[in-house]
């Protein structure tokens, strides 16, 4: 059963044509207006511009030398890493290549060695998300860690989360400091796995993306200033990561057991768009028209925004709600959602 912001318009949503054929009307009106086509021009200029960024970050901390102002530089390169890591976002969902092996190459080189994320642990994960988004068994996104999102989770938490669960709604956004420190040890801790395909090379590039990285702070920085940069520039990268991902699902309803719609109401009932203007299309990677990119993975970023009227209007007429928001409303959706979920943990400790 849905849980979780508008669980009753999720209900009456569900009902409509079985087989997917909803979707098939829909995305036969997305190819023919051109949306799928592939926009090499705009990735060109895009990825050129993200690299600079980044080659530039790196470039200005040479340059700077000791000093603390490279804090303000650690920023800086928090946001190219941000970029970066969404670019590599649209490699995985061949955006940018037809083909795995230009997607994969450029995905490591960018990701592994670039980020020090694992391409591999991350093609995985948001594979099963898109498959499955906001199911509570299948989703990896909100399956039970340090925070809960479900109440269903929160009654059968314990140790750490159950201990955070009751106070998450207030930290969550401290807890995005730390973000990007878990990014990097979960992506050589799915180095374990089997499944992982080509483990030695995602491994290898993953240390050496440490090794450059710890080893350029500590022979440019003296050991204080050095610590101060890693920690201020893991900070802003897993917020800045985090504030482009939390509005997409946070809050929206979640699904149990074999509560599974079709694939058009799976994908929009749990998916959140947020509005604005073309600076919030740059800043969140395209993310942000989450409902579109979840029923087209393969769509080029540009033409989100120019699908976006063609799919509310399609939802509008088979009676599916489509919820969008803005930014700092879509944040305050996520928040009451998480402090709404831990009530069970505090009413347990208040009994």
């Amino acid at each position: 059963m849905a849980r979780g912001a508008d669980a009753a318009p999720a209900e009456a949503g569900r009902r409509g044509t079985p087989n997917g054929s909803d979707f098939a009307r829909l995305s036969r009106r997305i190819v023919e207006a051109g949306l799928m086509e592939r926009r090499p021009g705009y990735y060109t200029v895009r990825i050129s511009l993200v690299t600079a960024a980044f080659v530039g970050s790196w470039v200005a901390f040479a340059l700077l030398g000791n000093t603390w102002w490279q804090l303000l530089v650690a920023a800086f390169m928090a946001v190219a890493f941000g970029q970066v890591a969404l670019v590599m976002h649209d490699m995985a969902h061949r955006q940018i290549f037809r083909t795995r092996r230009p997607s994969e190459f450029s995905g490591r080189l960018y990701g592994n060695l670039g980020i020090g994320m694992s391409y591999g642990w991350w093609m995985n994960k948001h594979t099963r998300h898109h498959a499955n988004p906001n199911h509570e068994e299948l989703d990896p996104d909100v399956s039970p860690d340090i925070l809960v999102w479900s109440q269903k989770q929160a009654r059968a938490a314990k140790g750490l989360p159950r201990f955070i669960g009751r106070i998450q709604g207030w930290i969550f956004f401290p807890l995005l400091t730390l973000e990007g420190f878990n990014l990097h040890v979960a992506s050589f801790r799915a180095l374990r796995s089997s499944s992982m395909k080509r483990r030695w090379l995602e491994g290898s590039l993953l240390t050496a993306h440490v090794v450059i990285y710890v080893g350029v702070l500590f022979t440019v920085l003296s050991p204080g200033k050095a610590v101060a940069f890693l920690l201020v520039h893991q900070a802003v990268f897993g917020v800045y990561l985090g504030c482009c991902f939390a509005p997409n699902h946070k809050g929206m309803p979640t699904l149990t057991g074999d509560d599974r719609p079709d694939f058009l109401r799976r994908q929009v009932l749990t998916s959140r768009n947020v509005t604005g203007s073309p600076f919030k299309d740059i800043a969140l990677g395209g993310l942000n028209y989450q409902i579109e990119h979840h029923l087209f993975p393969s769509m080029p970023t540009p033409h989100l925004r120019k699908a976006a009227p063609i799919v509310r209007e399609y939802c509008a007429e088979i009676g599916v709600p489509y919820h969008e928001t803005g930014l700092i409303a879509s944040w305050g959706e996520a928040i009451r959602h998480l402090h709404s979920v831990g009530v069970p943990i505090r009413d347990r400790q208040d009994a």
